[in-house]
């Protein structure tokens, strides 16, 4: 059987992903903060401006350790943990917390999840925006 390799997200593709998200953040006029994991959780890319407020950087890095390890972006997931949602419970099963705000995406390549973006600092849809915009960069 043949497997084709995909190519992992590289320093290179997550600096693109954090100038990218910063640059669009600072379009909109919001200081954010940007943080890039691979597809094992670790952190290949973070830049927090000095501007941002200091919690920013803990919620970019939870928002893209929560879109890694649920494949999916952080703001399509908030209805499922609330009371009664497929994953009431999970926050607390795992590790690290995670965080159901938007902001985090996942990042892939030629189908196959390679890491996540996460960016704090806006208002959620502010964060999602930056982040999609990253992302996009990447295809």
């Amino acid at each position: 059987m043949s497997t084709t390799a995909v190519a992992p997200l590289t320093t290179e593709d997550a600096e693109l992903l954090v100038a990218t998200a910063r640059r669009a953040a600072e379009e909109a006029g919001v200081t954010v903060s940007v943080t890039v994991l691979d597809a094992g959780g670790h952190l290949l890319a973070f830049r927090r401006d000095d501007r941002a407020v200091l919690i920013s950087g803990e919620t970019s890095t939870r928002k893209a350790y929560t879109a890694l390890q649920l494949n999916a972006p952080t703001a399509d997931l908030v209805d499922a943990v609330q009371p009664g949602g497929l994953f009431h419970t999970l926050p607390t099963a795992l590790d690290r917390p995670l965080l159901f705000i938007a902001g985090g995406i996942p990042v892939h390549r030629d189908g196959r999840l390679i890491g996540a973006v996460g960016v704090g600092g806006g208002a959620p849809e502010q964060d999602h925006r930056f982040a999609t915009a990253a992302v996009q960069a990447l295809a």
